[in-house]
């Protein structure tokens, strides 16, 4: 007489399929593939990287975007005129995507979280035409990060299209992300003037 099959049990095939499915793996971008690229272009790593801001360790875009304040302060004193801050951020822009193109080049990766000049580029951008106080700096730097995370058309199609992966896609969905950030940091104030008046 053979042995009583054991038990069947319900959860088992839960269990096995558990025990079998991969551990869900998390996507970090890096900052540099290994690879001999050969000598460091120093210029163009310290203007891509704002002088050494992309290397803060945590959040270097958020470091970046910091980073870019003081010079908005300087630039938006009653002393320069709107076309010089047009044409300061013009510069930053087109100096930015030539500097980013060579540095993503060294690192090996187009958008490395090393090159924050892109974020610089976006900030002067959102902050165009406002007011120089501190609210609006603060509400500017908080949308443009929201904008810059999101990535609100078009800036998304020089984020995820691989024919922009080089220097100006860098810069660019940074500049658009700014484009969005300016129109709702100037929602914010009209609402602060219309409900706050004298605040």
């Amino acid at each position: 007489m053979s042995d009583p099959a054991p038990p069947i049990d319900p959860l088992e095939p839960a269990r096995h399929t558990a025990a079998s499915a991969p551990a869900p793996r998390v996507v970090v971008k890096p900052r540099r593939l290994a690879g001999d690229r050969g000598p460091a272009p120093l210029a163009a790593l310290a203007w891509s990287s704002f002088f050494g801001a992309g290397y803060f360790p945590l959040a270097p875009g958020t470091a970046g975007t910091v980073a870019a304040i003081p010079l908005w302060w300087l630039l938006r004193q009653d002393a320069v005129p709107l076309w010089a801050y047009f044409a300061a951020t013009a510069a930053i822009t087109l100096t930015g995507i030539a500097a980013a193109d060579r540095a993503g080049k060294y690192y090996g990766v187009a958008d490395s979280g090393h090159i924050v000049i892109d974020e610089v580029a976006g900030y002067l951008v959102t902050m165009a035409f406002l007011p120089r106080s501190l609210f609006a700096a603060l509400v500017g730097f908080v949308f443009f990060r929201i904008c810059d995370v999101l990535k609100p058309w078009p800036a998304y199609v020089f984020d995820r299209d691989p024919r922009w992966k080089n220097g100006k896609g860098v810069v660019l969905d940074d500049v658009f992300a700014g484009v969005w950030a300016c129109a709702l940091t100037w929602g914010a104030l009209w609402a602060r003037q219309r409900f706050f008046p004298g605040t």
